[in-house]
């Protein structure tokens, strides 16, 4: 079962950029996005009625910001899955944060974490959905169900996840508090399925810049995951990420499970 990810930094943005063609042409089993900025009343038809390259229509659903044009995600799967639901938490929903879709053998979530913005104007909140989302898996695998959580965290957890990272320890996306929140995370029986793939790599990054030629040059940081809960991880037969796909400053991530 393939699971792509991406933030698509405005999904009628990408569209332009023929979004539709590689949705069909990976004709992965689900593809999860983030960042659509858009409810499903401002989406094409080609967008709401996709089909992989055999013309096997994907279920769609989404989870839309109440602000226009800010935040939201949205799943693509092939398969109908049991249940797809919103976090339940209104500070967060709202904003169009977080869909969860139950299958058979595990629990998905496509989330878009919240940015902290500079000087940690948001840091706040952040931290709190952060803090919900652990809340939210625990239950979850404390329940007996596995998880795969993917999407955009916003944080760069570790040195090797960011080109810069003495540079960047005040900035937002590689806080202190961020960084804590992602050991405590990773503490608690959830793995993060590409680093333990690829340990110790440097270089492998999901976002880059607009600026400077940051892309071209790779002077990036990872900050889109697939993680999963420790017992899962024997299901896990491949993570990579995917930098040659374009059309956004982040670049899908993919994991295949072998289920």
């Amino acid at each position: 079962m393939r699971i792509l990810s991406w933030n698509v930094n405005g999904l009628r943005a990408v569209e332009k950029k023929g979004f539709v063609e590689w949705l069909s042409g990976e004709s992965a089993d689900v593809v999860c996005l983030q960042e659509t900025k858009a409810n499903p009343g401002q989406l094409s038809p080609a967008l709401l009625e996709a089909a992989d390259a055999q013309g096997r229509p994907y279920h769609a659903y989404w989870a839309s910001a109440k602000k226009p044009g800010y935040s939201g995600v949205a799943i693509y799967t092939r398969q109908k899955p049991l249940d797809v639901r919103p976090m339940g938490v209104s500070d967060f929903d709202d904003e169009g944060r977080v869909l969860m879709a139950d299958y058979d053998a595990f629990t998905l979530i496509t989330a878009y974490f919240p940015n902290s913005q500079e000087a940690g104007a948001r840091l706040d909140y952040k931290l709190a959905f952060c803090d919900a989302m652990l809340e939210t898996c625990s239950a979850l695998t404390a329940k007996g169900r596995h998880i795969v959580l993917c999407g955009d965290y916003n944080i760069a957890h570790t040195p090797i996840d960011l080109t810069h990272p003495k540079a960047n320890e005040e900035n937002p996306g590689y806080l202190p508090e961020e960084r804590a929140w992602m050991d405590k995370f990773t503490a608690s029986g959830f793995a993060d399925t590409f680093r333990r793939s690829h340990p110790g790599e440097p270089g492998h990054y999901s976002w880059w810049s607009y600026r400077m030629r940051a892309r071209e040059k790779n002077v990036g940081w990872r900050i889109d995951y697939h993680c999963v809960d420790e017992s899962f991880m024997d299901s896990v037969a491949k993570s990579i990420i995917r930098p040659e796909v374009m059309g956004s400053d982040h670049c899908p991530v993919e994991i295949e499970l072998s289920i």
